[in-house]
């Protein structure tokens, strides 16, 4: 069993206070003892980057990621062209925050088959990897729960992200672990060694019993089934030692005074993870 979680890892997304501007995330965060943040792209509408990452960094947190880019699946060329031209716009906004890394949501269309879909996402990483080398930015492959293979992401398992990760074969391509979308396939443990140091990225929250909504009830670190303390310490068996980062998607939490969900995160986060 790992050992608690240190104060100095724990990284919350946007998306999981949506209701707060950037701004106020930034100073509650930070006043919360929060580290890091991972940014949405919907909180960075209307700003200019730079200076959000200066306003991040000023309020002494890390901006830790920028999510989400991906969605490179489509049933024509032309779809599958401006997918790339976006996921190269985000990675200049990346870039620009001070992000050192995406997290890449892949994509998959329910006109592609599934091998077609992999194919496709494999060319379009390929595509925007020569300017993520050319800015240092980080792609990280989020293999997502196979109730997503539909149209979301045709990578659903970690041996799929180890895979692509093998083919493409770059220092600036490797996976995002995200225990939500993994905690019950039963060679995890193994694929995340098979990873080593290819894990960019580790996400918690927990899976509710029973859920209310496959997108949007997800639970507090401690309110569900998922054991994050032992999947942590097979994480940091790879010799990762990013932050921790809480992403919940949940209907309930953001309908609550959001320092009331911080102050819940953070204790969830001391207590589970």
């Amino acid at each position: 069993m790992s050992a608690q979680a240190t104060m100095d890892r724990l990284c919350i997304h946007t998306a999981t206070t949506r209701p707060l501007p950037l701004e106020v995330a930034v100073d509650e965060y930070a006043a919360a003892g929060v580290a890091g943040i991972t940014v949405w792209r919907d909180a960075l509408a209307g700003r200019d980057p730079e200076a959000a990452g200066r306003m991040i960094r000023a309020a002494g947190l890390d901006v830790v990621s920028l999510c989400r880019g991906g969605f490179f699946v489509a049933g024509d060329a032309a779809a599958r062209a401006a997918a790339v031209d976006e996921n190269r716009q985000i990675i200049r906004e990346a870039a620009a925050i001070g992000a050192p890394l995406i997290v890449l949501v892949c994509g998959a269309d329910p006109a592609v088959p599934l091998p077609d879909a992999r194919d496709q996402i494999r060319a379009g990483i390929e595509a925007v990897l020569p300017l993520a080398l050319e800015l240092g930015v980080k792609l990280a492959i989020e293999p997502l729960h196979p109730m997503y293979a539909d149209s979301r992401s045709a990578i659903n398992t970690m041996a799929s992200a180890n895979d692509l990760c093998e083919r493409i074969d770059s220092p600036n391509v490797g996976v995002a672990v995200d225990v939500y979308h993994l905690w019950f396939d039963p060679t995890l443990e193994a694929e995340i060694a098979r990873c080593a140091d290819k894990v960019f990225a580790f996400h918690v929250c927990d899976w509710r019993t029973p859920t209310r909504d496959l997108l949007t009830d997800r639970g507090l670190m401690g309110d569900g089934c998922i054991n994050i303390r032992e999947i942590r310490g097979w994480v940091e068996s790879t010799g990762f030692r990013g932050y921790n980062e809480v992403e919940i998607f949940s209907t309930e939490l953001w309908a609550l005074d959001q320092r009331v969900v911080i102050d819940r995160v953070v204790r969830a986060y001391r207590q589970h993870v």
